[in-house]
């Protein structure tokens, strides 16, 4: 079976190193916060163009933490989209306040800009914007969106590591920029971590006292709504390993997505147009309308698939809204979408599979 994921294929080129990252870290004593996460910090903001970067225990953490750091709490709204998996939501019903859904763009699967401006004509106090498989969204329209209407703009980068526009990486084109080092992740840990990136020294302030209980020195709590959302010194070791390899990883997904892209020929199937330097290719999502048949198919082929994500936010009976919200476009994904293996461990061959297999598909 072709796999989803391969996380053993995929650390194997350096497992020694993280054996001895891992070793070093025992060695020393100090497993959360300290040195090692100090380091990391510092090596990650470098790598993303941000002043700060300040690890947390994962990637709906960062969002949470962003949020309060922006001053959203009880009452408030935040918009964001409803086709990301719910992080975004949790993140927002978390600090009190409410989602206000908009659409998606249907190629792109983007944030639909018209929808946004239109939600904002509201006045939300913050937007998150999701960058969605790893391809960035069309932050350069969205930004003076927010800017217009004082609206805080947060970046979801849990799947774009590695993705930039004109020179700018995913996470600084906003006030705060928040990722996931979920294993899986372009970036992953060996267990869940995340990270808030920003080069406004207020708010990095303010994140560093909320992901340890509000405190601005020990046991002097300042800042309302802290928790304990700490990267551990063991992660913060094996991440500083992986960043050095993650160039090389993007670069082998965005090669796997482009000859998906140029040889995926089913008449049923529509591969994306995606790829360059905003896109990251964490995950490569291709839409059918016959979606259950295609993924038995591929089942049979030695294929795995997923489905990233089944159901949209606002039809999910935990985060029901209390009148109907219709996004169309972002419904319509939610019945066809189907994610195909893209993993930097894949071999040419096992790529030229997965296409032979979408291509021999009798639907």
């Amino acid at each position: 079976m072709i796999a989803l994921h391969d996380l053993r294929r995929l650390h194997e080129p350096y497992r020694n190193e993280l054996r001895q990252a891992l070793e070093e870290v025992l060695d020393s004593g100090w497993f959360v916060l300290g040195d090692r996460v100090r380091a990391f910090e510092a090596a990650f903001a470098a790598a993303c163009g941000a002043r700060r970067a300040l690890g947390v225990a994962s990637g709906t953490d960062a969002l949470e933490i962003a949020l309060r750091a922006a001053g959203v709490g009880n009452g408030d709204s935040v918009a964001t989209v409803a086709n990301a998996g719910g992080y975004a939501t949790c993140a927002i019903l978390a600090c009190g306040a409410t989602p206000a859904y908009v659409d998606v763009d249907g190629d792109s699967m983007q944030v639909d800009v018209e929808s946004l401006a239109a939600a904002l004509a509201r006045r939300p106090r913050a937007v998150v914007v999701t960058h969605l498989y790893g391809r960035l969204a069309p932050i350069e329209h969205v930004v003076p969106l927010c800017a217009d209407v004082g609206a805080t703009l947060i970046e979801d980068c849990a799947q774009a590591y590695g993705a930039l526009r004109r020179g700018r990486r995913a996470g600084t084109f906003g006030a705060l920029g928040c990722y996931s080092f979920y294993p899986t992740k372009n970036l992953g840990a060996l267990g869940d971590g995340g990270a808030i990136v920003t080069s406004d020294e207020g708010l990095a302030a303010r994140v560093e006292a909320l992901r340890q209980y509000g405190w601005h020195a020990k046991y002097r709590a300042t800042e309302r709504g802290g928790r304990n959302s700490r990267l551990d010194a063991l992660q913060a070791a094996v991440l500083l390993v992986k960043l050095r390899y993650a160039p090389r990883e993007v670069a082998r997904r965005r090669a796997i997505g482009a000859i998906y892209r140029a040889q995926i020929a089913h008449p049923s199937i529509v591969a994306p147009v995606r790829g360059g330097d905003d896109d990251a290719m964490h995950l490569y999502v291709i839409r059918t309308q016959s979606r259950d048949a295609l993924a038995a198919h591929l089942t049979t082929q030695g294929v795995q698939t997923d489905i990233h994500y089944p159901v949209p936010d606002h039809h999910q009976p935990a985060y029901a809204a209390p009148s109907p919200i219709e996004l169309p476009v972002t419904e319509r994904l939610a019945r066809e979408v189907l994610t195909l293996p893209c993993h930097p461990g894949m071999t040419d061959e096992e790529v030229l599979h997965v296409v032979a297999a979408c291509n021999g598909f009798r639907g």
